[in-house]
């Protein structure tokens, strides 16, 4: 291939890549025309060996999984980010309570909140714990509601769940 061959298609990908990058920062920095309201985040980091990050990731998760509930792979995404983070008896408590209540048996509702929330609040006997605080709607006058989470320090995998007060 000529010399000038190769510059022009040199300058013809770099210019593309220059295109599709100014196209596209827009949308990922979440400044462009949208009509769903978005909270920008500064920074966000994790360390897969803290219980409590891992019940963060799992709650982050698993509700942007059940708010996509038009999404086809939605979900199957759920069933499996329980399978993943939930010990078997939890999973097979939060199944009860489902059966029982025809409620979410990890969010103790019927419905999605739009926040949540997670602190570490102690540990011992080998387990962490945390309270997942979960706020249903915006403004002044939104319902939140509280979960107590229970994990283990070897597996990381949570091992119980009950609606806190």
């Amino acid at each position: 291939m000529p010399v000038r061959s190769r510059r022009t298609l040199l300058t013809a990908a770099a210019v593309t890549a220059g295109l599709t990058l100014a196209a596209v920062t827009p949308a990922l920095a979440g400044t462009g025309t949208s009509h769903t309201r978005t909270a920008a985040v500064s920074s966000a980091q994790g360390d897969p060996r803290d219980a409590t990050q891992r019940v963060a990731d799992f709650y982050g998760a698993y509700i942007d999984s059940v708010w996509a509930a038009d999404d086809p792979a939605a979900a199957a995404n759920a069933k499996a980010l329980r399978a993943f983070y939930l010990s078997a008896a939890a999973q097979k408590k939060a199944a009860d309570y489902e059966r029982r209540n025809h409620a979410d048996g990890i969010l103790f509702a019927q419905n999605v909140p739009v926040k949540w929330k997670v602190a570490y609040t102690g540990s011992g006997m080998g387990h962490a714990t945390s309270r997942v605080t979960l706020t249903w709607g915006d403004g002044a006058h939104a319902q939140v509601t509280r979960i107590e989470v229970q994990s283990d320090l070897r597996t990381l995998k949570i091992t119980g769940l009950k609606p806190a007060g």
